[in-house]
């Protein structure tokens, strides 16, 4: 195991602490948990194309870029929303 030495700042820290006490882990572990789940943007590409294929290999639905985009845009507006209120 290598150790890295990464600066952020002190809340950040203690808040990512705090967070993995919660779930009974030492920081290391779950920055190591973290690092495992989360996707790089080339993973979330190549999910993205595997739903894509599965929907439409499922009922046929395989939307244009521009339907895409308006679905992005709708799903958008409606997170805002959700996260304003």
């Amino acid at each position: 195991m290598t150790d890295a030495n990464i600066r952020i700042p002190e809340e950040a820290k203690d808040r990512l602490a705090a967070i993995a006490a919660a779930e009974g882990l030492s920081l290391r572990a779950y920055l190591a948990r973290l690092a495992q789940t989360l996707l790089t943007p080339a993973e979330r590409v190549e999910r993205a194309e595997e739903a894509r294929a599965a929907l439409k290999a499922w009922n046929g639905y395989a939307p244009t870029e521009s339907e895409g985009q308006v679905l992005d845009s709708e799903l958008d507006r409606r997170l805002a929303r959700v996260t304003v209120l």
